[in-house]
């Protein structure tokens, strides 16, 4: 049976949740992973509100459609960096600008995500979880091994209450992958797990768009990581590099054709989506693939309608016999 295919919800926060459902249905995908900014969750008020938990319901109800996870990609991340006046763009206009304030904030809004999961009847959570050691990452000046070490150790002081918050819901976080994180290729995923001593709650939203523009190979990472995958992102990036460009991407703008790497809507990049779906075959991974579309050279929804017939068309079910048993005597 094929997986459900949802629309990850975020790169479409500027229109209302029912509007955006409406749209999403009339693409033809199954359901929605609703992104926590917007008007799309308020997860606060769906922690505490059964009122707001029932509109919610009732929407995604209207238009035939379904979620399995709540996406809290921009609270996350304010939980482990160290602020820069970046963050102020994630976070809410009383604490813009206050570190401490900021932080605090978050925490709370992930253990709410937490509660607002389990209310929506929902297992698991995606998101990031910020890093206090990614502008070290190019180690000029020097960046010393205790200074990573420490930066491991402050994610899981930071992490372990809102993660028994997920424990008492019953939900599962997914951390996506991804530069900027704690956690942002093979090795440092690898570390991160142990860091945690492989705490049940802890597993990863695989987004191969991430991995494959940095040199690795995502199929092998799914294998890898076989047991931890629990929720999956369906993302494409091409690499271009032309002998102008570099990998670092040069300060040029998403989109740009210059750019030695971009973002691309599904089976226009360098992901080998069939080699992931085998590979998630082998995982048993039931779960949805969830569509994030991010293309900044094509219109979204021509693009989300075309990701979605991709997805269709990659998604294939393990065989349930041999296929030399009909020789076999």
């Amino acid at each position: 049976m094929a997986r459900p295919v949802t629309l990850f919800t975020g790169q479409w926060a500027d229109l209302g949740f029912d509007a955006l459902c409406a749209k999403v249905k009339s693409f033809g995908y199954d359901g929605v992973e609703i992104a926590c900014w917007g008007d799309h969750m308020d997860v606060k008020r769906a922690a505490t509100d059964p009122a707001y938990v029932a509109d919610r319901k009732a929407i995604m109800a209207k238009h035939g459609l379904k979620a399995w996870a709540l996406g809290s990609h921009l609270a996350g991340k304010c939980v482990g960096d160290l602020w820069d006046p970046r963050l102020d763009g994630f976070a809410p206009a009383e604490v813009k600008g206050k570190p401490d304030k900021i932080r605090e904030w978050a925490i709370q809004e992930m253990k709410y995500t937490a509660r607002a999961a389990k209310n929506m009847g929902m297992k698991v959570v995606t998101g990031f979880m910020g890093s206090p050691i990614w502008k070290y990452w190019y180690s000029f000046p020097q960046t010393s091994e205790q200074m990573v070490d420490d930066a491991f150790k402050e994610i899981v002081k930071l992490w372990t209450p809102i993660f028994d918050e997920f424990d008492a819901c019953g939900v599962k976080f997914a951390l996506e992958v991804h530069p900027t994180e704690i956690a942002f290729d093979f090795y440092t995923a690898q570390r991160l797990l142990e860091e945690f001593k492989h705490r049940p709650t802890l597993g990863f939203n695989f987004d191969p768009s991430h991995l494959v523009w940095q040199g690795m190979k995502p199929d092998l990472f799914v294998r890898d990581f076989a047991r931890q995958v629990y929720h999956v992102h369906m993302k494409d990036a091409a690499v271009t590099l032309d002998g102008r460009s570099g990998i670092l991407g040069s300060h040029i703008a998403f989109g740009d054709n210059r750019r030695g790497w971009n973002f691309r809507s599904l089976g226009h990049g360098d992901v080998d989506f069939e080699n992931i779906i085998r590979e998630l075959n082998a995982a048993n991974y039931q779960g949805p693939l969830s569509v994030e579309w991010e293309d900044s050279g094509m219109e979204r929804e021509f693009g989300a309608k075309e990701a979605l017939d991709f997805v269709r068309r990659v998604d294939f079910a393990p065989s349930n016999i041999a296929f030399d048993a009909a020789l076999k005597d």
